[in-house]
């Protein structure tokens, strides 16, 4: 999948630098913010109820903005600026329409069950002379050709009047190319009558994919393209010269429609979605509930604007677009998350749609890592804060951070935090509540998983009794806090602030360190993931798959409080653990992960480390090492296009690459943050495979923002299939990235 944004907006806006001397081409460095093409998608299902029938057959936009179209229920119409669609009654019972057109004079016309109508002043008058029913409609240079299974009849001003030409009664469409020749699309072959009406029939397989052909419009070079089963036929002088299968974008073999846009581009729909190609030789392809009612294209047409109208079997979608920058981008993202994703005391998380795909009826909703992605958040509005002097950013950074401290104080223990607090009178769902074990249910657990932790009490009351907390705290939370923390005092805090925090970070670290570096919960036991101790990790081989990454983070940790606090004991403990313990030796395993162990989310939490490690260390040696380790991590990692990954590499070893994908990915990332089902695996573009993640069914060639599940860093992003739309994330993961290339003026 090639993305038009990377491949035909970016390549204006990425002029590359040019070394005169060598005539090499540089890599981009920086990137001037500039309009670009956003795309939406507006539903409009024909009835509100799914229940009711949705089936959209055919589609017309006239020159006033009035949206034409047949359904399997009638014909309706949706007038400009309106959002309902009004039924048009016919003279007859009501019955299928099969086909609608928009000739030169603004004139709707209807082919049905019982015949054609015309649209006057908003209403239908059936016409006589033809026989129905009508399944196709063209307007042409000599009247309206209406084309059924018992004949073909051209409008003369007047009547119809019936044609002896020679065609098939299955046409399922009708065109009219620059030459004024009639193109008939049918089960039995693609039918050209010319203007001497002579037919020439084209079905052999030197001519086509295949006869089933639904579709065919003409391009700028007059060239036809012919739809159907198969793929797509190109021809030129009625000679087949190109053909378009999965090979070359489509999502399967089976096309349903072409359709010619203003701007030259060819869509061509499929029972799979919509692929556009563009003039300058690329594609993409806009699928799934995020851009289409239904992924079973019927037809298309265009607006005056160039916004694409399409018919689908469950209803009409509009792909729009509107010129807008990423700082504009930005205040958009920034004005839904502080909408629906900030929830009391400040913390910054997904919400839940009670409704799927409907944001009139979202809640609030709790989550195992409210700590860590509030972090993420505390992290962005400490680069926006650097980059604006924004005083609401540097309040609200302030108040990340104290919720953040929150955790730890609602525990009332001496070091331990929560992985999220709720109100006592918490409204929304509760995910994970208290629960026990019997003993079968616990031997099963334990056989399965010989770490298995049962936590029987997940929530708990806070001493002033305003808040519930959630225990057994990962130790992703733990990344995600330091993350946030570190920026925080780099970035925003002044001295006073400097202190708390440094208090705060030295207070977990001694807890910690009283634990032997184990993250002990308020039962006494380390929680289930939060284990740092050699004890574990360099001497329990059940804990061999998180030894490498365990090892690189408590370092990160020990640093981070050695570097605000200036205390020795941390940095002994953290020497300790290097030369007594081979610390340093085990994170440097971390590259050649074993593959059954390896799992993408370990890449975002090693992200978080990277930072503290690289800009924090003084030592040369160990700064010389922590340098070539991330390098190493880097390289491996450059295939993924994380914007996230890309500017924290940027930070931490002061290089400034990757910045077109990184770019392309913040053009391209959907308005829409519901988190739609989107499943790959149904595509014959694809081959579903099992890597960088063995474990994962992942796509070969990864997708664009715009084509994947709502984003979360810790979601593998070459998944083939998933999404709950349930669900709308929060936009941190597309502002943090945005942020930091402004912070290091990569964007500017």
């Amino acid at each position: 999948m090639k993305s038009f944004l990377k491949k035909s907006i970016l390549i204006l806006l990425f002029l590359p630098s040019i070394n005169y001397v060598s005539g090499q081409v540089s890599p981009l460095s920086s990137y001037q913010d500039t309009a670009f093409w956003q795309e939406f998608h507006e539903a409009y299902p024909v009835h509100p109820s799914a229940s009711a029938p949705n089936e959209v057959r055919s589609i017309a936009v006239d020159k006033n903005a009035n949206v034409w179209i047949a359904t399997a229920a009638g014909v309706f119409v949706k007038n400009a600026n309106q959002s309902a669609w009004s039924p048009l009654p016919t003279e007859g019972p009501n019955g299928p329409a099969f086909s609608v057109a928009v000739d030169a004079d603004n004139v709707a016309w209807v082919g049905t069950w019982e015949g054609v109508y015309r649209s006057r002043n908003q209403k239908l008058e059936r016409l006589s002379g033809v026989e129905a029913p009508i399944s196709a409609l063209c307007p042409t240079q000599d009247g309206l050709v209406a084309i059924g299974p018992k004949g073909i009849w051209q409008f003369d001003g007047q009547r119809f009047v019936k044609k002896d030409w020679e065609i098939p009664r299955s046409v399922r469409h009708a065109m009219t190319d620059a030459k004024g020749n009639l193109w008939l699309a049918s089960d039995v072959g693609l039918y050209n009558i010319n203007k001497v009406e002579k037919t020439r029939i084209l079905r052999n397989r030197n001519e086509l994919l295949s006869a089933y052909i639904k579709g065919s419009a003409s391009d700028t070079q007059q060239r036809i393209w012919a739809g159907g089963l198969g793929g797509v036929t190109i021809l030129q002088d009625e000679k087949k010269i190109r053909t378009i299968t999965p090979a070359e974008g489509l999502p399967t073999v089976y096309a349903t429609c072409v359709k010619a846009a203003p701007d030259g581009t060819m869509w061509v729909g499929t029972e799979k979605g919509v692929v556009r190609y563009y003039p300058n030789g690329t594609h993409s392809l806009r699928f799934t509930r995020r851009w289409l009612l239904d992924d079973h294209v019927v037809d298309i047409d265009f607006d005056q604007n160039g916004n694409a109208w399409i018919a689908t079997k469950k209803g009409v979608s509009v792909i729009k677009r509107q010129k807008m920058t990423l700082a504009q981008k930005n205040d958009y993202f920034h004005d839904v998350l502080l909408k629906r994703h900030i929830r009391a005391p400040w913390i910054a998380g997904q919400c839940r749609l009670e409704k799927a795909g409907d944001l009139t009826t979202w809640q609030p909703e709790d989550d195992d890592n409210d700590g860590e992605y509030t972090g993420n958040y505390l992290a962005m509005e400490c680069f926006r804060y650097a980059v604006t002097k924004s005083p609401d950013a540097k309040d609200n950074a302030r108040k990340a951070f104290g919720f953040l401290k929150l955790l730890q104080e609602v525990t009332d223990t001496e070091g331990f935090f929560a992985r999220s607090i709720v109100p006592v009178d918490w409204k929304g769902v509760l995910h994970d509540k208290n629960r026990s074990f019997s003993p079968q249910e616990l031997a099963d657990e334990l056989v399965k998983e010989p770490r298995f932790k049962p936590v029987e009490v997940r929530w708990r009351k806070s001493k002033d009794g305003k808040w519930l907390w959630k225990g057994d705290t990962s130790s992703d939370e733990m990344c995600g806090h330091m993350f946030g923390y570190y920026f925080y005092y780099e970035l925003v805090a002044d001295d006073a602030e400097k202190a708390v925090v440094r208090k705060h970070v030295a207070r977990i670290m001694d807890y910690l360190i009283k634990h032997n570096y184990n993250f002990v919960d308020i039962d006494g036991k380390p929680t289930r993931w939060s284990v740092w101790s050699p004890d574990q990790l360099n001497r329990d081989p059940e804990w061999a798959p998180d030894k490498n990454q365990n090892s690189m983070e408590l370092l990160g940790f020990l640093k981070l409080a050695h570097y605000m606090t200036n205390d020795d004991k941390y940095q002994s403990e953290y020497l300790r653990l290097i030369e007594k313990e081979h610390y340093l030796e085990n994170m440097a395993q971390i590259v050649h992960q074993n593959p059954a162990w390896f799992i993408y989310f370990d890449v975002v939490l090693q992200a978080y480390i990277y930072p503290i490690l690289l800009k924090c260390e003084k030592d040369p040696q160990r700064l010389a090492f922590y340098q070539k380790h991330m390098d190493e991590w880097f390289e491996k990692r450059k295939a993924d296009q994380n914007p996230l990954i890309n500017f924290i590499y940027c930070y931490s070893r002061n290089q400034k690459v990757e910045l077109a994908n990184s770019v392309d990915f913040l053009v391209d990332t959907p308005l829409d943050l519901i988190d739609w089902h989107i499943d790959h695996t149904q595509r014959e573009d694809l081959k579903i495979v099992r890597t960088p993640v063995l474990e994962d069914q992942q796509v070969n060639i990864l997708q664009p923002a715009s084509l994947r599940m709502t984003v979360r860093w810790d979601k593998n992003p070459w998944t083939a299939a998933g999404g709950d739309p349930h669900r709308e994330r929060e936009p941190v993961f597309w502002q943090l990235p945005y942020w930091m290339g402004r912070y290091l003026d990569m964007i500017r």
